[in-house]
């Protein structure tokens, strides 16, 4: 053989070395965004069915949110930690979804409007906390979520799970 032969069939299995690296590398990050949701999406559900987060829902279903940063500071201590922690609560949920960390699929599925519905508990003071502080930014994946469930279930509504099939 000459080495020009040699040489060409050296190249030729670098190229397909190469070839077949930048594929396997490819699957690999593929595999690996798709674990990385999906341990966020098991996260996220183990994180609704704690009774710490169950309490926060109940307190934001029974209770009036107070519609102004003066009314906020004359609740008691513990009241303004469980209205803010809900509103931090929703405020990552909103930033995972969107991040595309976990799907806003997983969140209608499991609190749905529920996250609208509190959202508009809590509009009118994070609007008033948002020009007083001022904050501009407070809550705002959080009503940028409950935008996107209203939207979604306007636009295409879903049917429950067991009349799907």
């Amino acid at each position: 053989m000459t080495s020009e032969i040699i040489s060409m069939i050296a190249n030729l299995a670098l190229a397909l070395s190469f070839i077949v690296g930048l594929i396997f590398g490819i699957a690999q990050v593929r595999t690996a965004e798709r674990d990385r949701r999906e341990r966020y999406t098991v996260d996220v559900l183990r994180e609704f069915q704690t009774r710490e987060f169950v309490g926060l829902m109940q307190f934001v279903n029974t209770h009036e949110l107070p519609p102004t940063r003066t009314g906020f500071l004359a609740l008691s201590a513990e009241d303004q930690t469980k209205y803010f922690q809900y509103a931090q609560e929703m405020e990552s949920l909103g930033i995972l979804v969107a991040e595309k960390l976990i799907s806003l699929d997983l969140v209608d599925k499991t609190l749905g409007s529920f996250v609208t519905t509190t959202w508009e508990k809590y509009k009118a003071g994070f609007s008033d906390m948002r020009e007083k502080t001022p904050d501009p930014y407070l809550g705002e994946y959080f009503q940028w979520l409950a935008e996107q469930i209203e939207k979604r279930m306007r636009e295409t509504p879903r049917k429950p799970f067991y009349q799907a099939s």
